[in-house]
């Protein structure tokens, strides 16, 4: 019952923003195209939305944890703010165990998964050899 409150409660998230947002579980992403000093200040006037909603409604973004991740060879890498914080830019992230990189290549999830498989397979061999 409780994850099903919780969706219920932050079912309205989306209509605070002019963003596209993404939500799953207590997990939420907020995303759209940036091309100019105007799409910029959109997405910074969206921060400052959902610091507004989730201080309404006392669901306060744990913003230590809060990332921004930059698509695009002609992105404007602008900075961006949380309630007076500047979130933390960055080129890689885990999200729901897969490695999105700001490359869009494969190559940090395919070395995480083989270092996982190489620590299980070192574990095997060292309680049955």
């Amino acid at each position: 019952m409780g994850p099903l409150l919780f969706v219920i409660y932050i079912n309205d998230i989306d209509d605070y923003v002019g963003s596209r947002i993404l939500k799953f579980a207590d997990d939420t992403k907020i995303y759209n195209k940036v091309n100019s000093v105007e799409d910029i200040e959109n997405l910074r006037t969206d921060f400052g939305q959902l610091i507004s909603w989730s201080k309404e409604w006392q669901m306060l973004f744990n913003i230590d944890k809060c990332r921004v991740m930059h698509f695009g060879y002609n992105n404007p890498k602008a900075l961006y703010h949380m309630d007076g914080m500047q979130l933390m830019d960055v080129s890689d992230e885990k999200d729901l165990g897969v490695i999105v990189s700001q490359d869009l290549k494969w190559e940090k999830q395919c070395s995480a998964v083989v270092c996982t498989a190489n620590r299980v397979l070192g574990m095997i061999k060292e309680k049955f050899c």
